[in-house]
Parts: C-alpha cells; sequence; structure tokens
C-alpha cells in the first residue's frame, strides 16, 4: 500500500509545471537596468525615498484645513468624586453624557491659525434626576507676535521637510551611481574570470597539440623521454588551470546574479567582446562638472541651510514673545431639570442659543526674558559654530573632489596608453608562439622553450584583460564622480 502511495506522490509531483529558469544574454547597459529594476539595494532606497516624500506630504498638509468630530455616545460614570474646596468632601456621583463636537482649523502662514469649533452636549445626573444640555459655537483667532519677527514654526518645518526630501532624492541618485559602478565592477570581475577561463581553454588546447607532437616525436625516437615527460606534466597543469578558472567563474556568476537581483537558477551569458572608445578626458571639464553636480556638496549646502533654521530658532527663544487672542461665540443652555427628556433639553438649549446676546474675547500676553544668565546667547552661539563648521566641511569637501576628479581624469589617459600598448604587445605574442610552436615541431627548440613561449603568450593576454578592465572601471568611476557621461559625450539626469 505503502509502494502505491508513494508511486501516487511521485506522479503527482512529476505533474507539477516546473519553475521555468531564464537565460539572459547581457551587455553591461542590460545589466544596469535589471540591477536597477530588481536589486534589493536599489528597492530598498526607493523606500527610502518614499519615507522622504510622504514626511513632505505631511508637513505640506499641516498648510491645509482640519477637521475634526468627536462624539460621545454615551459616557456613562459611576464613582466617587472630591469636592475642590478646602472641605475635601466626597460624593457619589451616577451620570450619563451625551456630547458631539466638530472643530474646523485653518492654520495660516504666519504660524497663527482661525478656528471654528460647535458643540452639543446634554447631561443627566440619576442621583438628582436633573437634565441639562449646553449648545455652542466659537469663532477664534490666535497668533504669536513672535512669529512675524523671529522663528516661524510652521514655515521652517515644511521647510526642513523639503529639505529632508531633496536631500533623500540626493541620497537615492548618488546610490543609484555608486550602484552603476559596483554592476560595472561585478561585471567586468565577471567578464575577466570569463575571459580568463577561455585564455585557460586555449592554452589547454594549445598545450594539448604540443603533447601529441611531442608524443608523436618521442615514439618516432626524435624527443628526449625527459622532455616527453615535462610536456604531459605541462598538459596536466594546463588542465588544472582550466579546472579553476570555471570553479572561479561559477562563483562569481552566483554573486553577480545576487547583485542583479535575479534568481540562482537563471543563467547569464556575458557579451565578450573587448571593444572599446577611445574617450579624452579635459580635466578642467570634469572638475566644473563635479562641482557643478556632486551631491555630496548640495548635501552640505542643505546641512547648511538646516543650521541656519536652527540658529533663528535658538535665537527667538531670547526674544519678546507675544501672543493675541480672540473669540466671538453664541452659546445655548437649557436649565437642569427633573422633567424634561433628552430632545426636549436639547430643544431648551437651541431656543437660548438663538436668544441669548453673542460672547466676545480678545487678549494680548507678551513674555519678555530679563536675565538668563547668559544660557540662550551660548547656544546660540554654539549653533553658529556648528554652522561654521558646516561651511569649512563644505570647502574642504570640494578641494577634494578636485583632487580627485584630476587624479581620475589622469587615470583615463594613462590606463588608454598602457591599453593600446598590450594591445599590440598581443598581437607580438600571438605571432611569436606560432613561430615557436612551428620551430618546436620541426625539432629546432626544446619544450622548455616552448613552455617559456606559451606562458609570455598567456601573460600577455592576461595584462592586456587587466589593462582593459582599469580603463572601463576608470570611466565608470569618472562618471559618478562627475555626473557625467564621457563614453557618450552626455550628462546624466
Amino acid at each position: 500500500m505503502k509502494k502505491i502511495l508513494f508511486a501516487f506522490w511521485m506522479l503527482a509531483i512529476s505533474g507539477l509545471p516546473a519553475l521555468k529558469s531564464e537565460t539572459y544574454y547581457l551587455t553591461l547597459e542590460q545589466s544596469l537596468e535589471i540591477a536597477k529594476e530588481k536589486s534589493y539595494r536599489m528597492l530598498t532606497l526607493m523606500q527610502e525615498l518614499k519615507i522622504a516624500e510622504y514626511n513632505l506630504q505631511s508637513a505640506t498638509s499641516r498648510l491645509k484645513t482640519h477637521i475634526n468630530l468627536n462624539l460621545s455616545l454615551p459616557n456613562y460614570a459611576e464613582t466617587v468624586r472630591q469636592k475642590a474646596d478646602s472641605t475635601g468632601i466626597f460624593f457619589s456621583v451616577k451620570e450619563l453624557t451625551y456630547s458631539s463636537g466638530l472643530t474646523i482649523n485653518q492654520p495660516l502662514p504666519t504660524d497663527g491659525n482661525i478656528f471654528i469649533q460647535t458643540g452639543l452636549s446634554s447631561y443627566k445626573d440619576y442621583y438628582t434626576g436633573n437634565r441639562s444640555s449646553n449648545l455652542n459655537t466659537r469663532l477664534g483667532f490666535r497668533q504669536p507676535l513672535d512669529a512675524l519677527y523671529g522663528y516661524n514654526a510652521i514655515k521652517s518645518t515644511l521647510r526642513n521637510a523639503q529639505l529632508a526630501y531633496e536631500r533623500s532624492s540626493k541620497v537615492l541618485k548618488r546610490e543609484e551611481l555608486n550602484l552603476v559602478y559596483d554592476v560595472s565592477n561585478a561585471y567586468y570581475n565577471l567578464l575577466s574570470l570569463q575571459k580568463r577561463a577561455e585564455i585557460a581553454r586555449l592554452d589547454l588546447e594549445r598545450q594539448t597539440e604540443a603533447y601529441e607532437i611531442s608524443k608523436n616525436k618521442y615514439e618516432a625516437g626524435l624527443l628526449r623521454e625527459v622532455d616527453a615527460l615535462q610536456m604531459e606534466v605541462d598538459l596536466a597543469d594546463a588542465q588544472s588551470n582550466y579546472d579553476m578558472a570555471l570553479l572561479a567563474q561559477t562563483s562569481s556568476i552566483n554573486s553577480f546574479k545576487e547583485l542583479l537581483g535575479i534568481y540562482l537558477d537563471d543563467s547569464i551569458v556575458l557579451n565578450g567582446n573587448l571593444e572599446y572608445k577611445i574617450i579624452v578626458v579635459d580635466p578642467e571639464k570634469a572638475v566644473q562638472l563635479a562641482l557643478e553636480n556632486r551631491l555630496e556638496i548640495r548635501e552640505q549646502e542643505i546641512q547648511i541651510e538646516m543650521q541656519k533654521l536652527d540658529i533663528k530658532r535658538q535665537r527667538a527663544n531670547g526674544m519678546v514673545r507675544g501672543n493675541i487672542e480672540a473669540y466671538f461665540e453664541k452659546v445655548g443652555v437649557a436649565s437642569p431639570s427633573t422633567t424634561t427628556a433628552i430632545f426636549n433639553s436639547i430643544g431648551n438649549s437651541y431656543t437660548d442659543f438663538m436668544n441669548r446676546p453673542y460672547n466676545y474675547g480678545v487678549g494680548f500676553t507678551i513674555s519678555i526674558p530679563i536675565f538668563d544668565w547668559g544660557e540662550n546667547r551660548a547656544l546660540v552661539r554654539a549653533a553658529q559654530a556648528r554652522l561654521t563648521q558646516y561651511s569649512f566641511s563644505r570647502t574642504q569637501m570640494e578641494r577634494e573632489i578636485e583632487t580627485e576628479v584630476r587624479n581620475l581624469a589622469a587615470s583615463v589617459s594613462s590606463n588608454l596608453k598602457r591599453l593600446q600598448l598590450l594591445e599590440k604587445n598581443v598581437a607580438v605574442a600571438e605571432k611569436s608562439f606560432e613561430i615557436t610552436l612551428k620551430r618546436f615541431s620541426d625539432g629546432d627548440i626544446d619544450s622548455q622553450s616552448l613552455a617559456l613561449e606559451r606562458n609570455r603568450l598567456n601573460t600577455a593576454y592576461t595584462s592586456h584583460l587587466g589593462a582593459y578592465i582599469s580603463y572601463q572601471l576608470t570611466l565608470a568611476d569618472l562618471m559618478r564622480r562627475t555626473f557625467f557621461d564621457f563614453r557618450n559625450d552626455t550628462a546624466i539626469e
């Protein structure tokens, strides 16, 4: 019975659709597009930007009209309370309250606000049997005077939110360019391993051919046994190098998939073309672009602006403060009664509301700091010193950026010259190896001379590959440092 169930289970498993793996044929540009769309690093950064965007929306919404409704339907209390006088008498409470309140508040750009409050409540005391109601509406105005000449909290909060959002946007763009460089680095590292595997394969093929030649010559009595054995050892060494190159390539492929955010079951094939453009970088132009576009400089400017707002806030703490408040209201009450029902009580409060004269009030308060032993002045000076520190940091950063960009521009030129030189060296090494292999076949040289020439060719291939990758990575690094694509002569938005 177990065997039958196992057979059915295997049949069911085999009938399930398998996840179809994809094969990606990638250039560097295609790798970058996939990373920007799928990599977890970029997805996390996008969430950070959303957080800043939502905070900005929240700060902007503070300037808009707010409406709040509070309802108590009902609120029953049965407890013991104490009178708020010197006698301290305790008395029992058993009451039922219905209430509602509507508040419409409009903040003002001057840090004040205009509001309308309206409320209706009905109260019943079960010990006395009394019921009463209250209906009120108030139109009010509040304005702190120090916000007009000192620190405006609502505008400063909005500006801080705008600067924080801009800073998050800058961080996202900088990290995107860092991701471009990291993907480029990983791409060229994988391309290097892929090419090294190809070099190892070609070396294995050449060594196999040389081994076959040496074997035939040894069997014909034209080659010493020690040379034949050496060729066999060289063949084994070439096979080992090829196996190790394939292993390193496989490990790098998995890391590259993880960086791009694609599944490990998928396959990737890189474009192995080693073509390149000859790029001439003007150091002065590169420095100018970096100083105009580098996000770190703008971030320092944002930090300086935020610090100026903080200085303004701190200085306002030592200023004379004033506040104007005014209101205009109507109130209607229904006197306590043991015979009035709830709706009648509310109706009586409405009648009183219509008949009762208006209430109003206006007030002006002022707070004058007299003496604080220089506490606030010291805090202001500390904030000003922090601002000076930020200014120094900005100047230092500009100098560091100029230095690194000039060094990168020089590296681009140096790597290009080296690449062109090694490109010629590869052609010479290939031709030299063909001649050496022919001489070995003719018996003019021994296996050791052939091995030296083969190593020289492998070194030429490897050096050329390293120079190519260094040149491409230097261009990629210069792009993220200047926000300018020198390959295509276009600015990065």
